[in-house]
């Protein structure tokens, strides 16, 4: 073989090992990445985002912010989410916003940050119509405008936020900022019950026992305040013990009553009524209380993020 020969051998063989690697597809990335591949699944994002694909620019600043396949820094995932904003993606939008009031990411920027949210807020972002409604409610320190704050945060609950649906029932409910409506307290906290949010289904399990706002069913009120007592939630283990205390809208059953007030005791919720209650126990029932409460583990709370 001439030499002529093996130099352009040589030569196609470079070529062939320098060839650019095969770009990946978002959906490939995103298999990479539902796969916990961080590394190949960052690798491969990279220049999809770099080339201006949007949605490989919002993973691309989610993995910087959470560290994935990368070093966490909050300065390039507010760079990466600032040019999907810009691009018009409304979870970019949310997410710079966040950022731009994260003293972490850089020097903050509040006036900005609000007008991001409001952009996200119409683009349908339901996480920020929420905290949008927020901010008129005066949660952030600005004087309240109630008329915004129901109509933000009616938008997000209506698109289904499980904490815009709760608060929206809590000013219903209290008649804050709206008249005061049982019936549509109830609407919104049944709403977020259903999503698995304890406070929701504490309060909302209180209503329907009383018959405030919807038809009165003890039983079921019962199960929904036992469904936020079996999630730590310490009021609702308070009322569950109260009433087993008393009898009052179930069987009396001191045991499980001194138990549930254990565990309220532990979670911060301390009742003068109960503990008289407590001492009325013979040593028998408080052994068997303190052996069940000992027992108890908490159910995993829903994500509702």
């Amino acid at each position: 073989m001439t030499r002529a020969i093996l130099r352009a051998l040589a030569a196609s063989l470079v070529l062939t090992f320098t060839v650019p690697a095969f770009s990946a597809t978002m959906g490939e990335v995103t298999a990479l990445h539902d796969a916990k591949r961080y590394k190949e699944a960052f690798a491969a994002v990279k220049p999809l985002a770099e080339a201006g694909d949007v949605k490989a620019m919002v993973m691309l600043a989610a993995m910087y912010r959470n560290g994935q396949g990368t070093e966490e820094t909050s300065e390039e995932a507010r760079t990466w989410y600032g040019k999907a904003a810009e691009a018009g993606d409304a979870e970019a939008q949310y997410n710079y916003a966040l950022l731009l009031i994260d003293e972490d990411a850089g020097t903050t920027d509040p006036a900005a940050s609000a007008e991001w949210l409001a952009k996200a807020a119409g683009n349908g972002n339901n996480k920020a119509q929420y905290n949008l409604g927020l901010i008129y409610a005066g949660r952030y320190g600005a004087d309240p405008d109630w008329p915004k704050a129901i109509e933000w945060l009616g938008k997000a609950a209506a698109a289904g936020n499980p904490n815009a649906q709760y608060d929206l029932g809590l000013l219903y409910l209290d008649g804050n900022g709206v008249p005061r409506n049982p019936i549509a307290a109830t609407e919104w906290l049944s709403k977020a019950a259903l999503k698995g949010m304890p406070e929701a289904a504490l309060e909302y399990g209180v209503m329907v026992m009383r018959g405030e706002g919807v038809e009165q069913d003890i039983g079921i009120g019962l199960r929904w305040l036992r469904f936020a007592a079996e999630r730590g939630h310490p009021v609702a283990q308070n009322r569950l013990a109260r009433i087993y205390a008393s009898g009052t809208g179930a069987k009396a059953d001191p045991v499980e009553g001194a138990m549930w007030n254990l565990l309220a005791e532990k979670g911060g919720r301390s009742d003068p009524t109960l503990e008289d209650f407590m001492k009325g126990l013979s040593t028998a029932q408080l052994e068997e209380a303190r052996k069940r409460a000992a027992a108890f583990v908490a159910k995993p709370v829903a994500n509702l993020d």
